[in-house]
């Protein structure tokens, strides 16, 4: 009996107190370490500098897209004047050879009333497509639309009006496609009989 009673005083009780020291250890863990406030201000420059970063890399996403978008509408807008411009000399001279209709055999006019349909069709699709010719004629010369190809000496215009038009112009929207060829207006030369006339006039004012 005595043996028993030995072997139990040899046995460990366990400690009342091990789960709460366990559990103080655990929340210990979860609190979060104190931050300094000059911690805290570093961190707050460093959200905003990465957030004004974003920013910016959000803008020159968005304008990079718009530019390559406005590049590609460009690029097809002048392909789209290129096929234009070429198909402009063959309506020019179905125009001009059309505007003899009226001297033409009955038969010959005919065919050419079918002519004037299919001319007026291509007009249609220009319009169609914002392209317009514009009148040169009287107007003042214009580098950005004209083209000069004479100057005439004439009193009846003033110096660089344009007095003929040989070749149409078009405009695509607010932009030229072909610029007129025109001859522009200047002053005319005093001739020779003129100047022998001024100068026997002031020799006679002299005497």
């Amino acid at each position: 009996m005595s043996s028993h009673k030995h072997k139990d005083h040899g046995k460990h009780d366990p400690t009342p107190n091990q789960p709460e020291e366990e559990s103080a250890a655990i929340e210990s863990e979860k609190q979060p370490e104190a931050v300094a406030p000059s911690e805290l201000e570093l961190l707050r420059k460093e959200v905003a500098e990465c957030k004004d970063k974003y920013l910016r890399a959000l803008a020159e996403a968005e304008n990079a897209r718009k530019r390559m978008q406005k590049e590609k509408q460009d690029m097809i807008q002048y392909a789209l004047q290129n096929v234009i411009v070429d198909f402009l000399n063959p309506i020019d001279h179905m125009e001009n050879a059309l505007s003899f209709t009226q001297q033409m055999p009955d038969e010959v006019k005919n065919w050419a009333i079918g002519f004037q349909m299919i001319l007026s069709q291509f007009k249609d699709v220009l319009t169609n497509n914002g392209v317009t010719p514009f009148v040169s004629e009287g107007k003042p010369f214009d580098p950005y639309r004209h083209e000069a190809i004479e100057s005439v000496s004439t009193p009846d215009f003033p110096p660089g009006t344009i007095v003929e038009e040989s070749l149409r112009g078009y405009s695509m929207g607010d932009k030229t496609i072909r610029p007129a060829r025109v001859k522009v207006s200047k002053l005319p030369t005093p001739s020779q009989d003129d100047a022998c006339e001024e100068n026997c006039q002031s020799e006679e004012s002299n005497k």
